[in-house]
């Protein structure tokens, strides 16, 4: 930030003429207490200069005055000074800021420790590569947001703007050439901090003198036009003024006239957006009226549009509608009698004070009183701080019609603002340590994370960060995380993201651990076998697994046995396999399959077998169940099982319909039967399941399935030819781990 110290020939700047007016409105207390930070720091600025080649003395006496301008208080006046003096040691082990502790007291020692964060934010990010593109406007909007952030006190974020403007006046008023990135950033953010806070008359000062940086060709085009036309100018105002002011006098109102200035910013912005020429703007002649009371701005109103014509679509009532940053005033724009048009604002002294001043005036220097600018929370302060850095959240040079109309709510999580050591800003939960920021930066980084530099500084990974704070992180070339970064109480994380990377990490080498340990089982069970020449994925793929990995972790969580794969390379598979497709190429022959496709139940009614019979899908009977029949009107003979609930209430109101029933020759016919299965939520449970059908070589039809609070419930509706392969299905199910099976 500053060059060593270096003799410098200017007189000192803190003469009396300075003291007059930097000690405006202050008390008696408040002049000494400035005055003591002249003496401890004079002598100390007037050796050093800024990188930019500014003399530090004149820079803090220039700031100091800026203040003074806006109504700060002697503390802020005291810390401004304070502030340009270079950071160092007393040689006891005490810093400076220790130091102004002791000699001014604590709050002016928190106004001189966060600008002096504000000034290092400033410098690092000015050596920085600027972003360009989404990235950086992102990183933008950041920045805006980590400077308010460490702001704990507003005058912190106004002797920031004063800083920056006291920079471009000197370089304006010295002609030497401001650096340009400098200049764009404080088109970029300080400019739109100072809005956002409404303190115009910061924001429209750096706003010319950036652009005077910035665009030096468009800058002088428009200057020298308002200077060609300046005499012009300043006689219409005059007179204009003059007329105005008889006609107050006559209607007996109080109130001052006079031109209200223009500036060369606005000007070039307000062409550039309404694609006007310089000629074409009507308000490069404008008045400010500034009354008693809210009634008398009506009034001045009326008196105005009696003498002069108003413009259509050129009147904007910002005082029963206020602008979300709480500017209040009357817009109006006339023409006179040669058809020159102007615009006159109509205002309050109160809305005066505010519109130039804003929050810097209306919150603090009203609030604070003898505590230097802290209030209690019970006076809102706090409520309107989050309402400040709220505006600060919206991108854009205004907040538009998404800007609130009153106090935001309480955000819900508190974020503090880091960066990395090339000045990108990294938003993180409150609490986060260097762990929480590596994983932001990058997974592997994370994993990686063995140590970090705060500041410059070896910290321990617990260490919370805050707001401000340059972190480094110190990383191995390999490896992962440690299991203590899950233990809350060890503090490591903040963050649910970076927790859930740790966990994922974790996980996976769990995962490996067991695919390994599952290889070996299944290997040894092969070299048992005599069949180690096998194909690993082949082998998966035969029972019924995508991948070999797939097997290996089902075998080292028991929940597929070995022995299915000795059931597999044994003949036994085979010969079942034989029987089974020549079962199945019977039932083709004969031409029977699925009694719900054949229509043919199997069923004797009465001992005849050709009667019209369907089985009942409430039950679904299957031989050798006890069945029951029920006569239907128009669908013949319903056929249910004996122990079927709906039977029973049928058989209870319509006894008469009631008639005997019998299982006949059914053949190789097969019957769709309900299986209800209750298991725990796990992996690949429904891919165990359908193994043990399709193990029996049973036919699913259909399946429903549902799950609650880790509870799946199932329903498998399967064919069978006979009640034996029920109970056999059943037995297999209920082997499986966590798992009840019964029929529906």
């Amino acid at each position: 930030m500053t060059k060593p110290s270096v003799p410098i020939s200017e007189t000192s700047p803190f003469d009396e003429a300075w003291r007059e007016r930097a000690e405006k409105n202050l008390d008696e207390a408040g002049r000494k207490l400035l005055r003591e930070a002249v003496e401890l720091g004079a002598d100390v600025l007037m050796r050093r200069r800024a990188d930019t080649g500014e003399p530090l003395g004149v820079h803090a006496a220039g700031v100091a005055v800026i203040l003074a301008e806006i109504g700060a208080d002697a503390q802020a006046r005291a810390a401004a000074v304070l502030t340009m003096m270079p950071p160092a040691g007393t040689g006891q082990g005490h810093s400076d800021v220790d130091l102004v502790r002791k000699a001014f007291g604590p709050a002016v020692a928190t106004l001189v420790q966060g600008a002096r964060s504000l000034l290092r934010l400033g410098h690092i990010a000015g050596t920085a590569v600027t972003e360009r593109g989404p990235q950086g406007q992102d990183q933008k909007e950041m920045r805006r947001k980590m400077l308010l952030a460490m702001a704990a006190d507003l005058r912190i974020v106004v002797l920031r703007l004063a800083s920056r403007l006291q920079s471009l006046r000197w370089h304006a008023a010295s002609k030497i050439p401001y650096p340009v990135e400098l200049a764009r950033e404080t088109m970029e953010l300080y400019t739109p901090l100072a809005n956002r806070l409404g303190i115009w008359q910061l924001k429209w000062e750096m706003e010319d003198l950036a652009f005077r940086f910035t665009e030096p060709d468009i800058y002088r085009s428009i200057a020298g036009q308002l200077e060609e036309k300046r005499v012009e100018r300043e006689a219409f105002i005059e007179a204009a003024v003059q007329r105005l002011q008889d006609v107050l006098s006559e209607a007996r109102i109080q109130a001052r006239v006079y031109g209200r200035p223009k500036h060369i910013y606005s000007i070039w912005n307000k062409m550039r957006n309404k694609g006007l020429e310089f000629q074409q703007l009507f308000d490069l002649r404008a008045l400010r009226v500034i009354v008693a009371d809210e009634r008398s701005c009506y009034a001045v109103l009326a008196l105005v549009h009696s003498i002069w014509a108003p413009v259509a679509d050129e009147f904007d009532d910002y005082i029963s509608r206020p602008k979300p940053n709480g500017y209040r005033s009357l817009h109006t724009v006339v023409v006179d009698e040669q058809g020159r048009s102007f615009e006159i604002q109509i205002r309050t002294e109160e809305m005066h004070r505010f519109a130039e001043y804003g929050m810097a005036a209306h919150w603090l220097y009203k609030e604070a009183g003898p505590r230097g600018g802290k209030v209690a929370a019970s006076s809102g302060y706090d409520q309107k701080l989050s309402w400040m850095r709220q505006l600060l959240s919206w991108d854009g040079e205004a907040a538009g019609e998404h800007a609130p109309t009153g106090p935001a709510p309480v955000q819900a999580e508190e974020r503090i603002y880091v960066m990395t050591p090339q000045a990108r800003v990294i938003e993180l939960p409150a609490g986060a340590t260097p762990v929480d920021f590596a994983y932001h930066l990058h997974t592997d980084l994370g994993h990686r994370c063995r140590g970090a530099r705060v500041d410059g500084q070896m910290v321990p990974l617990s260490t919370p960060l805050h707001t401000g704070q340059i972190v480094e992180i110190i990383a191995a070339k390999s490896g992962g995380p440690s299991r203590d970064w899950l233990n809350t109480q060890l503090g490591f994380l903040a963050s649910p993201r970076a927790r859930a990377k740790v966990r994922a990490w974790f996980n996976a080498v769990e995962l490996q651990q067991r695919i390994a340990h599952g290889q070996t089982l299944v290997e040894k069970e092969l070299q048992r076998l005599g069949r180690t020449a096998l194909g690993m994925e082949q082998l998966a793929q035969q029972l019924g697994f995508a991948r070999a990995d797939d097997l290996y972790v089902a075998v080292s969580k028991e929940e597929f046995s070995l022995r299915q794969i000795d059931y597999l390379l044994s003949g036994q598979k085979a010969r079942d396999e034989q029987q089974e497709s020549a079962d199945a190429a019977k039932i083709y022959q004969l031409g029977s399959g699925s009694v719900s496709r054949s229509g043919k139940s199997g069923v004797l009614v009465v001992g005849v077998d050709s009667l019209l019979t369907q089985l009942a899908r409430c039950c679904r009977p299957a031989p050798p169940d006890a069945i029951r029949g029920f006569v239907t009107r128009g669908r013949g003979v319903s056929i249910h099982r004996s122990d079927c609930p709906s039977y029973a209430a049928l058989a209870a109101r319509q006894p008469e319909r009631l008639i005997e029933v019998e299982w006949g020759d059914t053949g190789v016919a097969v019957y769709p039967v309900d299986i209800s299965i209750h298991a725990q939520e796990r992996p690949n449970l429904l891919r165990d399941l359908s193994d043990v059908f399709a193990k029996l070589r049973l036919n699913v039809i259909s399946v429903n399935t549902h799950s609650r609070r880790s509870l799946a419930h199932m329903v498998f509706t399967i064919e069978v030819r006979s009640g034996e392969q029920i109970s056999r299905a059943l037995s297999a199910l209920n082997e499986l781990t966590g798992v009840e099976a019964a029929r529906s």
